[in-house]
């Protein structure tokens, strides 16, 4: 099987997880919710009448048997949701973010001309990697640098090396919000699932922190080449994105439909730096219907 179709399990073996508190947490509530309700359907008569005695002015048999049913149900349908959010956490961890990196490299059209990439928000490599792939299936000799801000540089490189990509990645510390690179650097500058952290220590919604996501989309246009290629896959704050990009007179600005991803909404946007500076009119948004199967 060739690596954008790999299985599963090779590439939670090579990536891991870097949260498993949280689709963990859910996975236990979910089990004991069900088990819960189980108990609800084994003894549901049992359940009936210890309604019925514990509050006989308040419970007769009708009503004992609406609320424990109720209850169940209630139980029941949680459980399924905690189920389902568990296995959503876990599958956009490592699989989605596989699969949406195929796709990313798939929006910039040609590889063979670019030489330098910018991966903000690295991570462990899940993007990264797949660039290196990419420059290295078109025997460029490119390289891709991935930034994060959290010290993951060897556990990056690492991943890189046992997927072969070594000699195309390098990787640095930094801040988004004000990238250590000259102006008009990198061909392509790509970022999955990491914008939306960005100032969330002014709290999610406020204008503190979509002012900081803000200054991320500006450095990422700023050490952009003219000409060069942005592809971005996000949570919640995508629209945020487009009108930052229109503001800053981006071309070709292509936003992909909705994926469910972290149990909210994600897209990519791609976008080109006008290879010349000039006045334009209204920044045309296309929905990019080459990314139509990624719901």
């Amino acid at each position: 099987m060739g690596k954008a179709g790999r299985d599963w399990t090779q590439i939670y073996a090579i990536y891991g997880m870097e949260d498993w508190h949280t689709p963990i947490f859910l996975l236990i509530h979910a089990i004991v919710f069900s088990a819960s309700s189980l108990v609800f359907l084994l003894y549901f008569n049992w359940i009936c009448y210890s309604f019925e005695s514990i509050l006989p002015s308040v419970f007769s048999t009708s009503i004992a048997r609406f609320a424990a049913g109720f209850t169940g149900s209630v139980t029941a349908l949680s459980a399924v949701c905690l189920f389902y959010a568990a296995g959503n956490m876990f599958y956009s961890s490592v699989a989605l973010r596989w699969d949406m990196a195929q796709r990313m490299v798939s929006a910039v059209h040609d590889w063979s001309t670019v030489k330098t990439v910018l991966d903000v928000g690295c991570g462990r490599g899940i993007l990264l990697n797949t660039v290196a792939m990419q420059l290295k299936k078109e025997g460029s000799s490119g390289r891709v640098v991935g930034l994060d801000r959290k010290n993951t540089t060897l556990s990056t490189l690492r991943t890189a090396g046992m997927e072969g990509v070594q000699e195309y990645v390098t990787c640095r510390e930094g801040d988004a919000r004000r990238l250590p690179f000259p102006d008009n650097y990198f061909d392509v500058v790509v970022s999955a699932g990491f914008v939306h952290k960005v100032g969330k220590e002014f709290g999610p919604k406020t204008a503190a922190a979509s002012a900081e996501r803000m200054r991320v989309v500006g450095e990422v246009v700023r050490v952009l080449k003219e000409g060069g290629v942005g592809v971005v896959w996000d949570m919640v704050h995508v629209p945020e994105y487009v009108l930052r990009l229109q503001e800053l007179k981006m071309e070709e600005i292509r936003v992909s439909e909705r994926v469910t991803a972290f149990m909210v909404s994600s897209h990519i946007v791609s976008f080109r730096k006008p290879s010349h500076q000039h006045v334009m009119g209204p920044t045309e948004v296309r929905l990019d219907w080459r990314f139509h199967n990624i719901c």
